[in-house]
C-alpha cells in the first residue's frame, strides 16, 4: 500500500456544472458547441470533452434555490482549438453571442470569451494564425 504522506492528486476526469434546464444545456453542449453525449438521467448528463468529462447536474442549481440570475462563478471552461479566429466564426454562426471577440492573450495565445445558458463561463483559446 502507497504511503500516505505522499498520495497525491494528479488528474481531473469530471468537470460539473449546475444547469436549471437539462435539456436546455444538453441541446447547447451537444447540439450547439458538439460535445458527445456519454449518458445522460433525469438530472445529469456526462459528455464528452477529451481527457475530462464535462457533467451536467440540476442538483447543483437546485442547491442555490434559484435565487442566482447567473449561475456560473469565478471560473471558466476553456475550450483548445487550432484556430481561435475560425472557431469564433463557426460559433457565431450557430448563434453564440461573444462577449469578447478574438483577443491577444500572451505571445501567440489568442482567446474569445461566451457564456452557456446558465451564465457559465467559457472560452476558445489557441492560436490565431491570421493575427498580424
Amino acid at each position: 500500500m502507497p504511503d500516505k504522506a505522499e498520495f497525491k492528486l494528479t488528474k481531473i476526469s469530471i468537470v460539473m456544472l449546475g444547469v436549471r434546464d437539462l435539456a436546455r444545456a444538453v441541446k447547447f453542449y451537444h447540439d450547439t458547441l458538439g460535445l458527445k453525449v456519454q449518458f445522460q438521467s433525469s438530472e445529469f448528463a456526462f459528455l464528452d470533452a477529451g481527457e475530462v468529462t464535462l457533467a451536467l447536474a440540476i442538483p447543483l442549481a437546485q442547491a442555490l434555490g434559484g435565487s442566482a440570475a447567473k449561475l456560473g462563478g469565478a471560473a471558466e471552461l476553456v475550450f483548445a482549438v487550432d484556430d481561435v479566429r475560425s472557431a469564433y466564426e463557426a460559433l457565431s454562426a450557430k448563434g453564440i453571442k461573444f462577449i469578447r471577440e478574438p483577443h491577444n492573450v500572451t505571445g501567440a495565445q489568442w482567446a474569445a470569451n461566451f457564456e452557456d445558458p446558465d451564465g457559465h463561463a467559457l472560452s476558445v483559446f489557441g492560436v490565431n494564425p491570421n493575427a498580424a
